[in-house]
């Protein structure tokens, strides 16, 4: 049987009236606004902000036996990625195509 999606559908919930479906709709101009970002909890950041007083905690791993650097992109990629070696170093599929 073919359906036709273009067609508008008809639910029980479609007996709704304009008025109840506006009250539960939040009013867009009562003044209450949400100011508080969950991104970005202490505040709005400009470009070009001062951000010396940050510290950063960062792990930093040494190479792994199955990870190479690439001398073209200078990237760490998996043993899988090498392409080819040449007088300067491994070099990854992505560099070489």
């Amino acid at each position: 049987m073919a359906t036709d999606y273009d067609a508008p559908r008809k639910n029980e919930d479609d007996s709704e009236s304009i008025e109840a479906l506006k009250e539960r709709v939040p009013d867009k101009l009562s003044g209450s606004v949400d100011v508080e970002d969950s991104d970005n909890p202490s505040g709005f950041e400009l470009p070009g902000a001062d951000l010396s007083d940050l510290e950063l905690d960062v792990v930093v791993l040494p190479p792994q036996e199955d990870e190479f650097t690439c001398m073209s992109c200078f990237l760490v990629k998996h043993r899988s990625q090498l392409d080819h070696e040449d007088n300067a170093g491994p070099i990854c599929i992505d560099c070489a195509a």
